[in-house]
């Protein structure tokens, strides 16, 4: 009897072990769930942020496609991943529609890469530079997952890169001739070298980069003048003044 009462309690300990072991491994594959879930309901937010600061950009309909496309990736993985949650299946048809109107809107429109005025706002500039960077992380990530193909990302990234070498440049620019205008030709000049130092660097080579590289050591040569002028100018009015003091030293002294 006491053997069969002994057997019993190893026999309830095992079977709560084991409970307690399946309980454990289901909360830890629903947490590893809830993880993936909220990594790519993140990837959903990080697009529609982008698309949303596109509007400071030009055109571009191929990266709001490409943005709806991964976002419509990550609602279908989510749906896997977690079926139950609430409004997937309704997210997932709203990123369709979404999806195939930008599709429609890329066929029928092209990327403008038009100059665009440069907001007199450093955050705002701020801002649009952190925006072009995200955008080429993602598309390379995209590319990375087989989402992208190699001639869409290498297209886009280049327009991406050209745009972000042009905020770079023009504001460099902008702030060269401001400093300029006010006599400061030391900083303008150091705005301009970085200017040309940037566009000789950079691996965009195009028309816009040879025009700016001759405008800019146009400019850079107008600067070496000037500064050339006001340091002669510099050093004749201080020979004169050195000149001064010396007459004063030795004219001849008055006779009280």
């Amino acid at each position: 009897m006491i053997a069969i009462i002994i057997g019993l309690i190893v026999a309830l300990i095992v079977f709560v072990v084991v409970v307690s072991s399946i309980q454990q491994h289901k909360e830890k594959l629903e947490a590893e769930k809830r993880i993936k879930v909220a990594k790519q309901k993140a990837v959903i937010d990080e697009s529609e942020d982008l698309i949303f600061n596109l509007s400071n950009l030009p055109n571009n309909p191929n990266i709001v496609k490409i943005l709806n496309l991964r976002s419509l990736n990550a609602a279908k993985a989510m749906q896997e991943l977690m079926p139950e949650v609430k409004g997937i299946k309704k997210r997932v048809q709203e990123l369709q529609s979404r999806l195939k109107a930008s599709e429609d809107l890329a066929e029928n429109q092209a990327s403008v890469d038009e100059n665009f005025t440069l907001p007199d706002n450093e955050q705002q500039l701020v801002g649009i530079l952190q925006c072009i960077k995200k955008l080429r992380v993602v598309l390379k990530s995209e590319q990375n997952k087989g989402a992208l193909d190699a001639q869409s990302f290498t297209a886009e990234d280049q327009r991406l890169a050209t745009m972000q070498l042009k905020i770079n440049i023009e504001s460099l620019v902008k702030r060269g001739t401001q400093a300029f205008n006010k006599e400061m030709l030391g900083s303008a000049r150091q705005y301009f070298e970085k200017a040309l130092q940037s566009l000789a660097s950079s691996t965009v080579k195009n028309e816009y980069v040879a025009t700016r590289q001759a405008d800019i050591s146009k400019q850079l040569a107008e600067i070496t003048d000037a500064l050339k002028h006001t340091n002669a100018k510099d050093a004749a009015k201080k020979a004169k003044s050195e000149e001064n003091e010396l007459d004063l030293l030795f004219q001849p002294k008055k006779k009280w």
